[in-house]
């Protein structure tokens, strides 16, 4: 495999390992999703505390902190900061998941 040089700037080059895919981000969602649904089983479907820290969060979906860091900045994740502490609200997690679900090919 040759790899895949874009010069952002004379110091910088991407490598193909270091691409993500759309195909990464779909497997990365799926995965993420089956987790949750596994958490609200476990738990019986009861609701959790409703505001959760970042390190929670964290824990619960098994992000980096980077991961969470990068969701909560682009606007996919919804949070509050009181001080220098974020809080996520369980509710707005389970509307951004059903945002996020898709249904397999073939099915409408």
């Amino acid at each position: 495999m040759t790899a895949v040089h874009n010069h952002i700037d004379s110091k910088t080059s991407i490598r193909r390992d270091q691409l993500i895919t759309v195909g990464d981000l779909k497997t990365f969602k799926t995965d993420l999703l089956t987790e949750i649904a596994g958490i609200v089983k476990h738990t019986g479907g009861q609701t959790p505390k409703r505001w959760l820290k970042a390190a929670e969060v964290r824990k619960l979906l098994g992000l980096s902190p980077n991961t969470l860091k990068n969701l909560r900045n682009n606007g996919t994740l919804p949070y509050t900061q009181l001080g220098g502490v974020f809080y996520f609200d369980y509710n707005d997690l389970q509307k951004v998941f059903e945002e996020l679900k898709t249904l397999p090919h073939g099915h409408k």
